[in-house]
């Protein structure tokens, strides 16, 4: 869970704003026990990426940040378009859950386009399947990121979620979604979101580069024959469905046509019609249109308006509900509700006066330390367990340098010849071999990649136990073994 969410439970309404194109879109929604209540919608254009006019008329600037939070009635958030986003899925053997973060980096960086520092990177793990958990990373460059925190700065919002999680999030709440593992289909007008929901849950996205307006704008084109019409129609349609194909096998969807795909809909004809494609194509597709049930309106809120809105809806429900978001923004920003209990004591007036206290407070402490840690420094000379306490800190020592580094031999692994090396499993028992296995491109990349083993200081016998190809991913599957230092081999001594 987010930490820049903890109090959102206490809040009872959110503003939320999402871009799409050139335009903003916001929502206020107000918890009411278990019903939302929607009070307000809005919608503007934004130009040179400049959202302060678009923030002031939805109530939202710098200035008045502080003041709201500090009356608790509202909280503001924004989404980030997934266009910027690369998610990835990887499964980890189960582990201590303070080793989880370095397991995770380490598989990252062999998947990541550009070096850990050139990008910003958030994971969530699910619940455990086949012996394994399942961790959904998701990844973005450094500069979009710092761009688009420009853009919001000038009202502070309270967090940065990220739209294809508000997809999901309305998709369950507003068009009456279910806990089936399911792909969610968001169309706006150039491109296409499509989420993978586990158990409610987003565990992967990926963004097509077509929309509606690929389809309406054929149909509507005056200058085309009929029969061009239908051509063009058609390669449109091929193209749709077979990027819908490739994203869902990417999902590990073995057989994409078994998964429902469930296409947020307003009714229209052009969605119906990109509906009726994927039916044909052979994949379990359905429309899921908003239930207004779930969204109670000061004002009567129509299909084609919750349409609209979805992604700003889902942002707000995410943000009353604080569900653990996928945070990619945790590194880069300090919403200005964590900096309120801080702001006190940045205060120079107040800042230089504790200061002072301290500084004077530090002195006197120090001579009274000083002066009682040597007369009890003496005491303890005197003493003849003092000694022993020494020896045993010196043992303690000791011992610690002779336990087995594992991270130290994951990067180690990783490092050379490992980048580029997808690991399914480490296993490492002292007085047993370690045995590593994963997937490779190529027989030549095991090879090397085994006389790199061979090369690092404190591996020995490196021996390669199984390698066979996939037939899914057309990868090589291997198991090897080693020794590592003396911590694997078994005692001589009886």
């Amino acid at each position: 869970m987010s930490k820049n969410m903890a109090d959102v439970g206490t809040r009872l309404s959110a503003i939320a704003i999402a871009q799409e194109e050139s335009r903003l879109n916001a929502v206020k929604l107000e918890r009411k026990g278990e019903v939302f209540e929607l009070l307000w919608t809005k919608s503007g254009e934004v130009s040179n990426g400049d959202w302060r006019p678009f923030a002031a008329e939805c109530g939202l600037s710098a200035e008045l940040a502080g003041h709201r939070k500090s009356r608790g009635d509202h909280i503001a958030v924004v989404g980030f378009g997934s266009t910027g986003v690369g998610y990835y899925r990887i499964g980890l053997p189960l582990a201590k859950q303070e080793d989880m973060p370095a397991m995770v980096r380490l598989q990252a960086e062999t998947l990541l386009p550009l070096p850990a520092e050139k990008m910003q990177m958030t994971w969530r793990a699910g619940q455990m399947q086949n012996g394994e958990v399942p961790i959904t990373i998701a990844a973005a460059r450094n500069e979009p990121l710092q761009t688009f925190l420009e853009n919001v700065r000038c009202f502070e919002p309270t967090n940065i979620l990220l739209e294809s999680e508000a997809v999901v999030k309305a998709w369950t709440v507003l068009f009456s979604g279910n806990s089936r593992d399911a792909a969610v289909v968001s169309l706006a007008a150039r491109n296409t979101q499509v989420c993978l929901a586990e158990a409610g849950r987003l565990s992967n996205a990926a963004v097509l580069d077509i929309g509606t307006q690929d389809f309406a704008r054929t149909a509507q084109n005056p200058l085309l024959s009929a029969d061009q019409k239908l051509m063009e129609q058609t390669v449109t349609t091929e193209r749709f469905t077979q990027d819908m194909r490739s994203v869902l096998e990417s999902f590990g969807c073995v057989e994409p046509a078994a998964l429902p795909v469930f296409v947020l809909s307003d009714g229209s004809s052009v969605i119906e019609s990109i509906i009726s494609c994927l039916s044909s194509a052979g994949l379990n597709a359905t429309a899921a249109l908003p239930d207004l049930r779930r969204l109670r309106g000061q004002t009567e809120l129509g299909i084609e308006e919750a349409y609209k809105y979805r992604v700003p809806i889902g942002l707000a429900l995410m943000a009353l509900d604080d569900v653990g978001e996928l945070n990619i923004f945790e590194r880069l920003y300090n919403p200005a509700a964590a900096k309120e209990k801080k702001s006190v004591l940045y205060s120079p007036k107040v800042a230089a006066i504790i200061a002072g206290i301290m500084l004077a407070a530090l002195a006197v402490v120090s001579f009274v330390l000083d002066v009682r840690s040597e007369k009890h420094l003496r005491q303890l000379q005197a003493q003849a367990g003092f000694r022993e306490f020494v020896e045993r800190q010196s043992l303690i020592k000791t011992v610690a340098r002779q336990r087995p580094d594992l991270l130290g031999l994951l990067n180690e692994i990783s490092s050379g010849e490992g980048k580029g090396i997808l690991l399914d499993s480490f296993h490492f028992k002292k007085g047993q071999p370690v045995t590593i296995a994963g997937q490779v491109q190529s027989a030549d990349q095991l090879y090397k990649f085994q006389e790199s083993l061979l090369s690092k200081k404190g591996i020995q016998d490196v021996n390669i136990q199984s390698a066979a190809p996939d037939s899914k991913t057309k990868k090589i599957k291997f198991t090897m073994t080693f020794h590592y230092k003396t911590f694997t081999k078994k005692s001589s001594r009886m």
